[in-house]
């Protein structure tokens, strides 16, 4: 199987949704809904509207991601 290179954005986070999902609102003025990548979940790391988020997209879905580095 092809592995797929992954898409690295930075984004600010809008808005917290249920099941540790956000809104993010990317540099290019695209917003997307992501989860928390699981060291994040792990470490208990917060995450609260405003915060800048590093987020990994999917070349398949561009409308999903998941966070994973919080700045």
């Amino acid at each position: 199987m092809i592995n797929q290179k992954k898409i690295i954005k930075k984004g600010r986070v809008i808005e917290s949704l249920p099941n540790a999902n956000f809104k993010i609102l990317l540099e290019d003025g695209k917003e997307i809904l992501c989860h928390v990548a699981g060291k994040l979940r792990m470490y208990k790391i917060k995450i609260l509207p405003g915060d800048e988020v590093e987020v990994e997209i999917s070349p398949y879905d561009e409308k999903r991601g998941r966070i994973i580095k919080r700045k």
